[in-house]
């Protein structure tokens, strides 16, 4: 396999903790998994075991790439199966994980999923939007499989609730190579020194809040 150099050390994925229907979802969460091994980029993802999380962390793993996981321990029992892969950090709740994850990677990418895929990925679009961040999202459209979000983003656009200019926030490709390359090659099109630089802070802050809890 040819090593790429990438300007990335880490990705977050988002995905669901099913394996969906088609084997064409399976197909691409093996090869995002593979992709990111080839240019040697860690993975940071929701910390389960089962469906597209399994599938994608299990092959960076395979590979020879760190794979970070990150999960509320409420969810434990439900995303986790069998022994887990990798660094496994254990967080107190949904807003502490996504948090965590953001703050552990480079960009970002969706793999198709459902309703907690959806949310993590508006979100960090919304956060792209408001300038607390400058870090590529990707969309994996396997099959066609995100086209109807995206029309309606376009609609968004078109009916005067999303300026133009971020619509150009989000990143599309059917497959996992072309679409890391368009991550690599993306140009934020605003300035966010000042929200990003508050965000930060926010982050430390949270961050010792975080450890505080988890030692209770």
């Amino acid at each position: 396999m040819e090593d790429i150099r990438s300007k990335f050390k880490s990705v977050c994925v988002f995905c669901g903790s099913s394996a969906g229907k088609r084997d064409c979802y399976r197909d691409a969460a093996l090869d995002l998994g593979q992709e990111l091994v080839k240019r040697k980029v860690d993975l940071v993802y929701g910390g389960g075991s089962v469906g597209l999380m399994g599938l994608v962390s299990q092959e960076v793993h395979r590979g020879g790439g760190h794979v970070l996981g990150i999960i509320p321990k409420t969810l434990m029992c439900k995303e986790i199966t069998g022994e887990t892969i990798g660094e496994l950090r254990v967080v107190s709740n949904m807003h502490q994980r996504k948090a965590e994850m953001a703050r552990h990677s480079d960009c970002f990418i969706a793999l198709p999923g459902g309703y907690g895929t959806l949310e993590e990925l508006l979100e960090v679009i919304t956060w792209a939007q408001l300038g607390i961040h400058d870090k590529p999202v990707g969309l994996l459209n396997v099959d066609g499989y995100y086209n109807s979000l995206l029309t309606f983003i376009d609609k968004a656009v078109d009916d005067g609730f999303i300026m133009p200019a971020q619509r150009h926030i989000i990143v599309s490709a059917p497959n996992a190579k072309e679409l890391v390359q368009k991550l690599e090659d993306y140009v934020p099109m605003h300035d966010g020194v000042v929200a990003k630089a508050r965000w930060e802070a926010e982050q430390v802050e949270l961050n010792s809040s975080l450890h505080s809890e988890l030692a209770r």
